[in-house]
């Protein structure tokens, strides 16, 4: 353990309250847990976790537990819903650690099946990510109230996240009920001084981009900067978070949508789709840098699909450099005889060219099969290789060499008992797929890798025109006719119309085409040895000659959505697999790079997968192919626990690219934030009470300020009259939502049960169905909605559909301009409207936050009954003997007759109320007259259709 981790614990076991403990990301929290998790004892109690989101930080705690110490016995286990609840209960007892959820933590506290007195405290991991309204706040408060002497521990590494809103951090501290804030940020002095004290050696490599990919990084910042322009110039959004640095993170998002939700229905469709474009145009600058060229490519085609009818950023200036960059990353257009096509000819829209066709010509394109002289154009292949991958394998050979030379050392200095750097070479990539692909460029070949690339991709073109293809049904002429004096020219006699774009496309479609029959070719005949490594075949299209022509087809997206789907199949496939091994290639990869250098064995890692692979395989070099802030800081905690082992690390950057930009900017923001949180912490008041614990957020006299200062002194001296607690009864599944926090703090009682009917019962006439505006859309879509609705009809006198919006978002379904001049069966308007006309007796509230519906509940709430929980568990669910509870219409109606009544002849769904309430029964409405059932049916032919079904003989045998 490091020692400002001790420095850590000890400040925190200096307040017996817990305290709120904000660090840099990467200085190992894991670590910092597991140590405090060690120092617990039985004697002091149970000790309970609430669970992280994400399932990596409650692995790596376990990890760590027993690497710190390997006898160790409490080993935390996890609480779930599974356990019965006498189970669950001797297990609080038990004084052990353990990890729970939220909800099933707030649900056993509810319920009291939790001895609080027997929890000695509780720690809450990623403190950024509650708010007062949250379910951890809830358990706090309760908690709290129920054991004044436990302590709350909370921890961040996210510090950034802490600084977001106004005063997060101390409206954090409050509703957690802690009054000590202990930042710790990478400049803190014993940091600083532990981490420097015997530092890794470092080599910070700047690998320069090529000219494309320049290009196209100045193009998309172009586009970004004229895009943020254009928000600017709507007046609703702080002009100083609107920068081309701040946009590179994806909090930015955070942040724009934070200033636009509220008023989000007020915006046009430009200013919406500003803030999408935005988003994209960061993932292109990210990709660049990520992903090959031809991927590049694939992701752009994708992007031109689906966002080329409304995306602002495909119409700027600058986004045709994009795509036209992107193109001649891996190919460029040619001519037939070899001179290449200059950009002002192929945008000059008054150009014409003629090209050669014919009705044979056509035919054979409808077949699928392409000549090289349809076009007139054909593509030569450039397939740019991305320029890290050769510094890679520079560096890994460079390894190789250093050891070799230190092979006749090696044996003296472990005979010393020193340290060698023959330890693993471990090279950190930022996902799986980028790991998966380094790897085959660095024991294939990068030009195998890229040969691969552009063979599927196009496959891929073959495979989306067969499906087009089958789509259309052909369709033979009929013959031409002549309107206003015009005759219809075929597309394949109008040879003038045939613009470079689609001779391109042609090209690139043929080359797909002559792939796919080669590709057959080699399954039917032997398979012929490949000799350069670049699957060289037969006949007109030449692939793999990067010098010769060769017949391509340009960017068509589909291709790429279909690529990118293999790509991620691949990337799920092993997403268990935390890292790869490998050692020299094999032979016959050996053979085919024969003058390659040897290389040292690697292991590939992903950043995203989160694992502690550092104190796993203990490195002696790192390659950070990918660089991330919170990787290199747990480098240096690495270092700084281990400092008698060499470890040298490797930085890879693209020069002057946005890739630097983003490192230096997120060190940047995040000193930022810690200075930020110093300031606040020097101002920041917590109050407390008289016993010095502290109050929480909403912890004021409220209840005493809200006697009326106009009681009457006459009623029993001024004594105010005690108000009864209101009680409501919340279904289990309601606790993943805020609202159950909402009312108790409202001063409700909250009363947990399972209900087959409704999510909140208030009394027992009273029965709410609570839908979010996600939740609303998505039920009226899957008709559970109006099963919902009919349940509750039957069960309850007042059934209640609660509209719920969120209090930061705007209170809209949809902006005006979305909504159309003419009606549509399938708005959100017109299923709401449809609902309340089937049921009459159904009641719409619509709220406007957590706290407005905490309000009218209370109205509601005034003037009722308290629901019995017993009933309302009852309500739905059939006896022994088949009888419903509490069915409103069973005791009104017999239900049965109400169904046969409404399956007779001429009744309809507008009629049978009135013939109900004109007859008692249906034996009373078989002797009713014809003139009679004309005036409850509604017509004369619906009631003798009505009397000749109830008049017809009886068939019999006899």
């Amino acid at each position: 353990m490091v020692q400002f981790h001790e420095h850590v614990i000890t400040e925190l076991l200096e307040d017996i309250n817990g305290g709120l403990v904000v660090l840099s990301s990467g200085l190992s929290l894991s670590k910092l847990v597991s140590s405090l998790l060690l120092l617990h004892t039985h004697s002091e109690g149970t000790l309970l976790i609430l669970s992280p989101s994400s399932a990596t930080l409650r692995s790596r705690i376990i990890f760590n537990l027993k690497t710190l110490n390997p006898q160790f016995t409490q080993i935390p286990s996890e609480i779930t819903a599974e356990l019965p609840a006498h189970h669950r209960h001797s297990l609080y007892s038990s004084g052990n650690i353990f990890f729970i959820t939220p909800r099933i933590l707030i649900v056993d506290l509810l319920t009291n099946k939790i001895p609080t007195s027997m929890i000695s405290g509780i720690i809450i991991l990623n403190a950024h990510s509650l708010s007062e309204t949250s379910t951890e706040a809830f358990i706090i408060r309760i908690y709290r109230s129920l054991n004044r002497g436990g302590y709350v521990r909370a921890f961040s590494d996210n510090p950034h996240a802490m600084v977001s809103g106004f005063a997060k951090a101390e409206r954090t501290m409050k509703f957690l009920h802690v009054r000590r804030l202990h930042l710790w940020p990478r400049f803190q002095v014993y940091v600083s001084q532990e981490l420097e004290r015997d530092p890794p050696e470092v080599v910070d490599i700047r690998v320069p981009m090529s000219r494309y990919m320049v290009g196209i990084q100045k193009a998309i910042v172009e586009v970004m900067d004229a895009c943020l322009k254009e928000m600017r110039k709507t007046n609703k959004v702080d002009v100083e978070d609107l920068t081309v640095e701040n946009g590179l993170f994806k909090s930015f998002d955070e942040i724009v949508r934070r200033q636009l939700d509220p008023i989000w229905h007020t915006l046009g469709k430009k200013t919406k789709q500003l803030v999408s474009d935005l988003k994209t145009l960061r993932k292109l600058l990210d990709y660049l840098v990520r992903y090959d060229a031809v991927t590049y490519l694939k992701y752009l085609d994708t992007l031109r699909v689906s966002e080329s009818f409304r995306s602002v950023w495909l119409f700027a200036e600058a986004s045709y450099k994009v795509f036209d960059f992107a193109k001649k990353r891996v190919y460029h257009l040619v001519r037939s005889d070899g001179t290449k096509v200059s950009e002002v000819n192929k945008s000059a829209k008054n150009k014409k060219r003629k090209v050669k066709e014919d009705n044979k010509d056509s035919e054979e394109a409808d077949d699928g099969t392409y000549s090289s002289s349809n076009a007139g154009l054909v593509l030569e292949e450039v397939l740019e290789e991305a320029p890290k991958w050769k510094v890679l394998r520079e560096i890994l050979e460079e390894i190789e060499e250093e050891r070799q030379k230190q092979g006749g050392l090696t044996e003296e200095l472990l005979a010393e008992g020193k340290d060698t750097d023959n330890g693993i070479v471990l090279v950190a990539c930022k996902d799986e797929r980028s790991c998966l692909q380094i790897e085959e460029c660095i024991f294939k070949s990068p030009q195998k890798v890229m040969s691969e690339e552009w063979k599927k991709y196009l496959l891929s073109k073959v495979q989306l025109r067969d499906i087009v293809h089958k789509k259309k049904k052909p369709k033979d002429p009929k013959g031409f006719g002549i309107l206003d004096g015009v005759t219809p020219i075929a597309p394949a006699q109008n040879a003038e119309t045939s613009s470079i774009s689609k001779q391109e496309h042609d090209a690139l479609l043929a080359a797909a085409s002559g792939l796919r029959s080669l590709a057959e070719n080699d399954f039917e005949d032997p398979p012929q040895p490949d000799l350069d490594g670049r699957g060289r075949g037969k006949g007109k299209r030449k692939v793999g000659n990067k010098k010769g022509p060769i017949i391509n087809d340009v960017s068509e997206v589909q291709s790429g959505s279909r690529e990118a789907s293999t790509s991620y199949k691949a990337e799920t496939s092993v997403d268990n697999m935390v890292l790869r091994k490998h050692k020299n290639p094999d032979t016959t990869t050996a053979n085919a790079n024969a003058n390659a250098k040897p290389l040292p064995p690697v292991q590939f890692y992903a950043l995203e997968s989160d694992q502690p692979i550092l104190d796993i395989l203990k490195p002696s070099i790192v390659i950070v192919y990918h660089p991330d802030v919170a990787f290199v800081r747990e480098i240096e905690v690495y270092k700084a626990e281990n400092p008698s082992k060499k470890l040298k690390v490797y930085f890879l950057f693209y020069e002057d690219s946005t890739e630097v930009q983003k490192f230096e900017a997120s060190i940047r923001r995040e000193n930022g934030a810690f200075e930020s949180l110093i300031r606040q912490k020097s101002m920041m008041m917590i109050p407390v009470d008289q016993g010095g614990h502290c109050l929480g957020m909403n912890s004021t006299f409220e209840s005493d300020l809200s006697t009326s200062q106009n009681s009457m002194t006459r009623r029993a001296g001024g004594r105010k009259e005690v108000d009864k607690e209101m009680q409501v009864i919340v279904d289990m599944r309601e606790f993943m939502s805020s609202l159950p926090n909402v009312l108790h703090q409202k001063g409700m009682r909250i009363i947990p049960v399972t209900l087959e009917v409704g999510d909140y019962i208030l009394s027992p006439l009273i029965c709410v169905e609570r839908k979010s505006i996600q939740d609303l859309f998505m039920s009226f879509t899957s008709g559970r909605l109006y099963h919902q609705v009919e349940t509750m009809v039957r069960y309850y006198r007042i059934p209640v559909l609660l509209i719920e919006f969120s209090q930061d978002k705007s209170f809209s379904f949809q902006s005006a301009s979305d909504i159309g001049d003419d009606v549509t069966p399938n708005n959100i308007i017109s299923k709401l409207s449809l609902l309340a006309l089937h049921f009459p007796r159904l009641r719409i509230i619509w709220s406007r936050s957590l706290h407005a519906t905490a309000e009218i509940f209370a109205a509601l709430k005034a003037n009722q009954d308290e629901p019995d929980e017993t009933k309302a568990m009852r309500v739905g669910v059939p006896s022994e003997e088949g009888i419903v509870e509490n069915d409103v219409r069973a005791e009104n109606y017999n239900t049965s007759a109400v169904e046969f009544l409404r399956r007779l002849p001429g009744v309809t769904d507008s009629n049978y109320r009135t013939i109900m309430d004109g007859c008692k029964s249906l034996a009373e409405l078989a002797l009713l007259p014809l003139e009679k059932l004309a005036e409850l049916m509604g017509g004369h032919k619906a009631a003798r259709t009505l009397r000749e079904f109830l008049d017809a003989k009886y068939p019999t045998l006899l």
